[in-house]
């Protein structure tokens, strides 16, 4: 016999409320290579991550809801999703500004490759820093983190329910502060060991003037630099963990959950 499958209306409307949240935060999270496939790949993890919420989608949802009415719960969801996107790059970023500020005492910014996330030139240290943040984003959990936050503010705030308040903005912008801290944090070692080759060079330099030492700064320094950053990387897992727990933290406090 043949069946057919039959949604209600307001089945719809929350699993398109729903989607609308997630899409909002998978344009910012910063998950590897994400940027780089497909369009129909990037909607179609939307939509796997939508569907792995059905249990928390809102059954209540009105069948007679205006056209105006069902835009603005859409532009409230994605800008909640927006939120907690936003909240989980800033604390990934961090690794990209250590990288930045590395990359240029180290001499490493005069070495560009292809970026694969904008696929547009960037530093070695920075794509480098970029890979590393991503793959510590799925080996610590964050991932989870993220789709367990979305389980709760589906619980708590049901989908057309979400009212951005005036404070909405503060913990967001609080939590640049703890991006430029683990960035110096992570920096700092290398950046304190490059400062005093510099002065040490510039010592031998006023003793011997006839030195070439230009030609040998720049090896020195990037092999000094890399050889700290080998024995610093294994503290990268646990300041990834130390920011990622007030990013999400920020991210509820945000959105009121």
């Amino acid at each position: 016999m043949p069946t057919s499958l039959t949604l209600s209306i307001g089945t719809l409307y929350g699993f398109v409320l729903v989607l609308a949240r997630v899409s909002g935060a998978l344009v910012f999270v910063p998950i590897p290579g994400v940027r780089a496939v497909a369009e129909p790949a990037r909607v179609a993890l939307a939509l796997g991550v939508t569907m792995a919420l059905a249990s928390r989608w809102p059954a209540g949802v009105a069948g007679t809801v205006s056209a105006g009415t069902m835009a603005g719960w859409i532009a409230a969801e994605a800008s909640l999703g927006v939120t907690i996107g936003v909240a989980v790059a800033i604390a990934m970023e961090a690794f990209s500004l250590a990288a930045q500020i590395l990359g240029m005492q180290a001499g490493y910014a005069y070495a560009s490759t292809i970026d694969p996330n904008t696929e547009a030139d960037s530093g070695v240290l920075l794509v480098f820093a970029q890979l590393i943040a991503g793959m510590l984003f799925f080996a610590l959990g964050l991932d989870r983190d993220v789709l367990r936050l979305f389980a709760q503010t589906l619980d708590r705030i049901p989908p057309g329910a979400y009212v951005a308040g005036p404070g909405s903005a503060g913990p967001i912008i609080r939590l640049g502060a703890v991006l430029f801290a683990a960035g110096i944090r992570l920096a700092l070692p290398v950046v304190a060991l490059l400062l005093m080759v510099d002065v040490a060079l510039a010592l031998v330099g006023r003793l011997n003037q006839q030195l070439q030492l230009l030609s040998l700064a720049f090896p020195v320094k990037m092999l000094l630099a890399l050889a700290v950053l080998s024995w610093t990387a294994a503290m990268f897992p646990r300041v990834l963990a130390e920011i990622g727990g007030p990013a999400l933290g920020a991210a509820r406090r945000a959105i009121g959950v």
